[in-house]
């Protein structure tokens, strides 16, 4: 199915920093961490199927850059457990690069949907013209 390589590429990315927060959770510093890492990665991904589903153009745009922003925040996150120094198993270099490539990829999908999307809205109206 259309899009199934983004999706799982989502859900191992989720996977990732799921794992990462289980073994950074102990601190205060790791819980807050944790929670954010927690719910931002796997938002990014809910909202991609919530997109892949979607009942319009407009409806995809929007949950498609949700997903992108959420993938962003995580990458936000990643970066700061990395720069303090927390420890982890989970290659930090490897999963901020992911999400960067992810969010090139959900904004080129915004992007694309957005010009179809006008090319839609001003292809006919209800009368017949342009």
């Amino acid at each position: 199915m259309k899009g199934d390589n983004i999706a799982d590429r989502l859900l191992d990315f989720a996977v990732a920093c799921l794992t990462m927060a289980t073994e950074i959770e102990s601190s205060p510093v790791g819980k807050h961490i944790a929670r954010q890492v927690t719910r931002s990665s796997t938002s990014g991904g809910a909202n991609y199927e919530e997109a892949r589903s979607a009942e319009s153009s407009p409806d995809f745009v929007h949950k498609i850059g949700v997903a992108g922003k959420e993938v962003s925040e995580t990458v936000y996150w990643l970066k700061v457990t990395d720069r303090a120094g927390i420890r982890t198993t989970v290659d930090l270099a490897r999963w901020i690069d992911e999400g960067q490539q992810l969010i090139r990829i959900l904004r080129a999908s915004a992007r694309t949907a957005k010009g179809q999307g006008v090319t839609l809205v001003t292809q006919t109206s209800e009368d017949g013209s342009e």
